[in-house]
């Protein structure tokens, strides 16, 4: 049987994920993130992505991807309130027409 040698002095160890052992951000949960403020539902989209990938490997970024979903949701759910006060606006004012 022959025994494994350890790595040699400045030789890299694979299977640390980031150095020092820190787990690193997941990158969709950033970009989720940074999205749900101007494409909402990419924003939601890309963050239910980070979420699950977040499950399956440990990075960091769980609390960026939520955030980016639920802005999301809040800003389609102004969107939607808008849209809706608009049209009543606009129909409320159709049917008061003088000449």
């Amino acid at each position: 049987m022959t025994e494994q040698q350890p790595p040699a002095y400045n030789q890299p160890q694979y299977g640390t994920a980031a150095p020092y052992g820190e787990a690193k951000y997941n990158t969709l949960a950033i970009v989720g993130f940074i999205l749900s403020f101007f494409i909402s539902l990419g924003g939601i989209i890309v963050g239910f992505i980070a979420l699950s990938q977040i499950k399956k490997t440990g990075e960091k970024g769980r609390g960026l991807a939520i955030a980016g979903i639920i802005i999301g949701f809040v800003a389609i759910a102004f969107t939607i309130i808008y849209i809706i006060a608009g049209v009543a606006l606009v129909a409320s004012n159709a049917t008061y027409t003088t000449y």
